[in-house]
């Protein structure tokens, strides 16, 4: 009988051969470079620099390769089928799913729901948890630093049961008002869902201590958008305290059009599913049907087995580098970006002024100039950055701005592009305004 060879337990970055988990040598900036080949290339006859890695992170050539062998060698429809590629796709499916789980230290792989990413699990949540536990007169909380994908399905449920919506501030420097939360926590909190990270601002927010707050003060169900804490810090779902956290794989060097929620296993359990179809089902009658063990019936129709394929290869990858270390590569950057942008004049950075509490995030404004326009400027030096609000327009209206332009780094962006990034800004302010 013919045997998959996905090469799991072997796979090694260029970064560092024998490289495990959590090592907090320095990372090898060169050599991770070396494993993302479209980082080679010039834009208007500069080199590239990419800046844009809080919208979408690149992929190193580990993840393609691993989707390109199950295409190539391993692909069929998963679950129930008889044939041998059947058992190679649902293999690599499945174990897809128990190398995620792991990585975020779940109970077991039964916790983690595959999506389309971070937005889908959070509109699962919304309907599913809305259905079972939000009513007339019921709070949501969340803030005014969301994310629309955190913000919007929550309206929508408030809109649909009859509930209220209720919106932690924000300080002038960019944090969660925790003051705010605790008064807002109350009786009929059903639901906190805040982020783990900020997409506009980099604020790295204390999920545990919100998870104590609510625990101690509600009945509440957490829930945290990791969309943005995932791909740059060490996630232990457990230890944060939440009981769902929803990511996505594009923005973690996985493939697009996947992601995951993990839930507490008895939450799954009680939740409704989310869409109807194959795969879902336990048995289906002609007028009613029964469901599913999760995670299976959250999961309705073909899924994206390539996806999950690539995720859990893009989990290797960055293990093998080390999140603590990619951590403290981002953190070094950010710091070294804020000193330099915070040179040019009537520049404004907004967020924590310390680069401890933030990811690598660094949205700016200039004054008399618009963000469109310096990102413009940018792309002209081969600089790719990210203008508007975000999808976080609470955020701007908070800080009464249209826009900001976003820097935003990752573990194989280096000292070097900040500099051309710092020289990029001020030529678009001399362009712009003098």
């Amino acid at each position: 009988m013919a045997t998959s060879t996905y090469g799991w337990t072997e796979r090694r970055t260029s970064a560092g051969a024998g490289a495990v988990a959590g090592r907090r040598a320095p990372l090898d900036v060169a050599a991770v470079r070396r494993d993302f080949p479209i980082l080679d290339q010039t834009v208007d006859g500069k080199p590239l620099v990419y800046l844009d890695n809080a919208a979408s992170s690149q992929k190193p050539r580990q993840v393609v390769e691993a989707i390109g062998a199950y295409y190539l060698r391993d692909h069929a429809n998963v679950h129930r089928g008889v044939h041998e590629l059947a058992r190679r796709a649902t293999e690599a499916y499945e174990y897809a799913r128990e190398r995620v789980a792991r990585w975020l230290n779940a109970a077991g792989p039964h916790e983690l729901v595959w999506t389309r990413g971070a937005t889908e699990a959070l509109n699962l949540v919304a309907f599913s948890v809305g259905r079972a536990r939000v009513g007339h007169g019921d709070e949501i909380v969340v803030s005014e630093m969301e994310h629309h994908s955190n913000l919007v399905p929550w309206q929508l449920l408030a809109e649909r049961r009859g509930a209220k919506l209720r919106h932690v501030g924000l300080t002038d420097d960019g944090r969660l008002d925790l003051d705010h939360l605790a008064a807002l926590l109350g009786s009929r909190t059903r639901v906190v869902s805040l982020p783990h990270v900020s997409n506009a601002l980099g604020t790295i927010n204390p999920a545990r201590d919100i998870a104590a707050l609510v625990r101690e003060r509600t009945g509440a169900v957490y829930v945290l958008d990791g969309a943005q804490g995932a791909p740059h810090l060490p996630v232990d779902v457990r230890a944060l305290g939440c009981d769902f956290y929803a990511f996505s794989g594009h923005k973690m060097c996985g493939p697009t059009g996947v992601g995951g929620l993990w839930g507490r296993r008895a939450l799954l359990e009680e939740m409704p599913p989310y869409q109807g179809g194959g795969e879902m089902i336990e048995r289906v009658y002609a007028n009613h049907s029964t469901w599913a063990e999760a995670p299976h019936k959250f999961e309705a129709g073909t899924p994206n087995i390539a996806g999950a394929v690539g995720l859990a290869a893009a989990v290797e990858y960055l293990d093998g580098v080390g999140l603590a270390a990619i951590h403290g590569h981002e953190r070094a950057l950010t710091r070294n970006a804020m000193v330099l942008l915070s040179g040019v004049e009537g520049l404004r950075i907004l967020g924590p002024a310390n680069a401890e509490e933030r990811a690598g995030v660094v949205p700016f404004v200039i004054e008399g100039a618009s963000a469109q326009d310096v990102a413009t400027i940018l792309d002209a030096e081969g600089i790719a950055v990210r203008a508007g609000h975000h999808c976080a327009q609470l955020v701007v209206d908070r800080y009464g701005v249209p826009a900001t332009t976003r820097a935003s780094f990752y573990l194989y962006n280096t000292v070097e592009e900040v500099r051309r990034l710092a020289e990029g800004v001020t030529a678009a302010r001399r362009i712009l305004l003098e």
